[in-house]
C-alpha cells in the first residue's frame, strides 16, 4: 500500500485530504509545515509527498530536495500558479491547483506513483518478467493503452504533429482519454521541459474565466485586492490545454483570438498587452463546426484551432484494446489495493469486450476499481463489474436461434470479431418480424428508448406497423 505524507497548515484541507486518500486505499501521514515534517519522519521513505506550496516557516518547494527522489506534488491556489511552475522547474513532478475536484487529484496521485515505480522498476526488470505482463501501450513514447488500428494511425499522427507548434483540436466523447493524447503532444514536443497547464473550462464559473486564464490588475472588479496572472501567461514557454472549450464564453473566445493571431495577452482591467509564447491544444466532445453555424463558437476561432484535427475513437470501437486496457487496470488497482492473483472470469472477459461502455475508458476504470474492492475470490465475475447488459441474452438469442447466421461453421469465435453493435444489429433484424419492441428490448437487455436511440444511430428502420403482431 503506497504511503503518501500530507504537508499541509490548514488543519480542514489536511483533513479532507487525508479521508479522501485513505478511502482510496492509501496510508497517509501528515504534517503541518516542512520543518514539523523533518521532526517526525523520515521525508525520503514515503512514496509521495502532497505539499502545499505556501506554509509557514520555509515553503513547500524545500521537500523536493528533503526528499531525495521521491516525488513531490505541489497544491497552489490559481494566484500562485506562477509559482507553481517555478516550483516544477526546481523539481516537482506535478502541481494541483485549489480547490480541487476529488477525482482529479486522484488521478494525478495514481499517475504519479504508476510513473514513479515505472522508474524505479525499469533497469531491475528483464523481458522475460515483463513476458506475463499486459502491454502498458502499443509504444512506450505515446503513453496511451492500445494498439488496434485506429490507434496505431492517431499514434503516426501524434508524433507527426508534436515537434510542431501548431494548433491541435482533439475531439471525441467524454472518457475517451484527451488529455492523455494533449500529454503526450506535450512530451514529444520542444516544450517538453516547460509547464502543461490543464485547465477545464466548464469547471470555471463563467464569471471568472477572463481573469483566470487571462489574470487582472488590481481593483479590475469588485475583490481584486492585487493583481495576478492567468493561466496562459503561466503557460508562456509551454503548452496550454483548454479541455472542453465548447464551453468558452464568447467573449473569452475573442481574447483567446487575439492570443493565436498576436501572440500577447492583455490582463483584465490592464491597457498594456505583453507577449507570449503558448503552444494551444485544445479538446471537446461536442461538434464546434455546428456550434460556430449557430453562434455559439466564434467561426474564425475554430479555424485557428481546427489547424490539425485528431478523433480520439470511443472504447466501443477499439475492438480488443478493451480487454489490454482491463487487464492494465486490473494490474494497477490490484497493486494499489495490495491484491494479487486477481483475473477476470471468462463471463466479465466477455461482458467487457461487448459492453458499449458509453463512459468510456473513465467508466471502464471505475467499474474495475469497484470490482477489486468488492472482489472476495481469485476471479472477478461480469457481475461484479456492475455492467448493465443481459449478454448471456445478447449471445444466446443470436447464437442459439433457429436459422440464426451466427450459429454457423465459422472456423473462428465469432465474439472475437463482431462489436455489440454487430450483435445488435443481426439481431433485430432476423426478429423484429415476430418480435414487440418491448420484447426486443427485454432480450437485448437494454430500455425501449436505448433500443430506438440505437436504430436511429444505426440506420435501422422499425417495421410497418402490424408486421410484429405475432409473437
Amino acid at each position: 500500500m503506497p504511503h503518501i505524507l500530507i504537508v499541509e497548515d490548514e488543519t480542514i484541507i489536511r483533513s479532507a485530504l487525508r479521508r479522501l486518500l485513505e478511502r482510496n486505499q492509501y496510508q497517509v501521514s501528515e504534517a503541518g509545515s516542512v520543518q514539523e515534517a523533518q521532526e517526525r519522519y523520515s521525508i525520503p521513505g514515503f512514496d509521495l509527498i502532497v505539499s502545499d506550496l505556501r506554509l509557514p516557516g520555509a515553503p513547500g518547494t524545500e521537500l523536493i530536495k528533503l526528499a531525495e527522489g521521491t516525488p513531490v506534488l505541489i497544491m497552489t491556489s490559481y494566484a500562485s500558479l506562477r509559482s507553481a511552475v517555478d516550483s516544477m522547474k526546481m523539481g516537482a513532478v506535478d502541481y494541483i491547483a485549489k480547490p480541487f475536484d476529488h477525482d482529479e487529484m486522484l488521478q494525478a496521485v495514481a499517475r504519479i506513483l504508476r510513473d514513479h515505480q515505472e522508474a524505479r522498476s525499469k533497469p531491475a526488470e528483464s523481458p522475460s518478467k515483463n513476458a506475463g505482463k499486459p502491454a502498458a501501450n502499443a509504444d512506450g513514447d505515446i503513453g496511451i493503452i492500445g494498439s488496434c488500428a485506429v490507434m496505431q494511425d492517431l499514434y503516426g499522427k501524434i508524433r507527426k504533429v508534436a515537434p510542431t507548434d501548431s494548433n491541435v483540436l482533439i475531439q471525441g466523447e467524454s472518457g475517451t482519454g484527451k488529455e492523455l493524447v494533449a500529454r503526450a503532444l506535450h512530451n514529444l514536443s520542444r516544450r517538453a521541459k516547460a509547464p502543461l497547464i490543464s485547465v477545464n473550462c466548464a469547471a470555471i464559473p463563467e464569471t471568472l474565466i477572463e481573469s483566470e486564464l487571462f489574470g487582472h490588475e488590481k481593483g479590475a472588479f469588485t475583490g481584486a485586492s492585487a493583481g495576478r496572472a492567468g493561466l496562459v501567461e503561466a503557460a508562456d514557454g509551454g503548452t496550454l490545454f483548454l479541455d472542453e472549450i465548447g464551453e468558452l464564453p464568447l467573449e473569452a473566445q475573442a481574447r483567446l483570438l487575439r492570443v493565436l493571431q498576436e501572440g500577447e495577452i492583455r490582463r483584465v482591467g490592464s491597457v498594456q498587452s505583453q507577449k507570449v509564447d503558448v503552444r494551444l491544444i485544445a479538446a471537446t466532445h461536442r461538434d464546434l463546426k455546428t456550434l460556430a453555424k449557430i453562434g455559439q463558437f466564434r467561426e474564425d476561432l475554430y479555424y485557428r484551432l481546427h489547424v490539425i484535427a485528431l478523433k480520439l475513437p470511443p472504447l466501443r470501437e477499439r475492438g480488443a484494446d478493451v480487454n489490454e486496457i482491463a487487464k492494465a487496470f486490473l494490474l494497477r488497482q490490484c497493486t494499489r489495493m495490495g491484491r494479487e492473483d486477481l483475473r477476470f472470469a471468462s463471463d466479465a472477459e466477455q461482458a467487457i469486450r461487448h459492453y458499449p461502455w458509453p463512459g468510456n475508458v473513465r467508466e471502464l476504470e471505475n467499474a474495475i476499481e469497484r470490482a477489486v474492492i468488492l472482489c472476495e475470490s481469485a476471479e472477478i465475475s461480469a457481475e461484479l463489474l456492475g455492467i448493465d447488459i443481459e449478454l448471456d441474452d445478447l449471445a444466446d438469442a443470436y447464437f442459439n436461434e433457429p436459422g440464426s447466421s451466427g450459429s454457423a461453421s465459422s472456423n473462428h469465435e465469432p465474439t472475437e470479431d463482431l462489436s455489440l453493435e454487430d450483435y445488435f444489429q443481426h439481431f433485430v433484424l432476423e426478429h423484429q418480424d415476430h418480435m414487440t419492441e418491448t420484447e426486443l428490448a427485454r432480450k437485448l437487455g437494454i430500455s425501449r428508448k436505448c433500443l430506438w436511440e440505437r436504430r436511429q444511430r444505426l440506420g435501422i428502420p422499425r417495421r410497418k406497423s402490424g408486421a410484429a403482431t405475432g409473437s
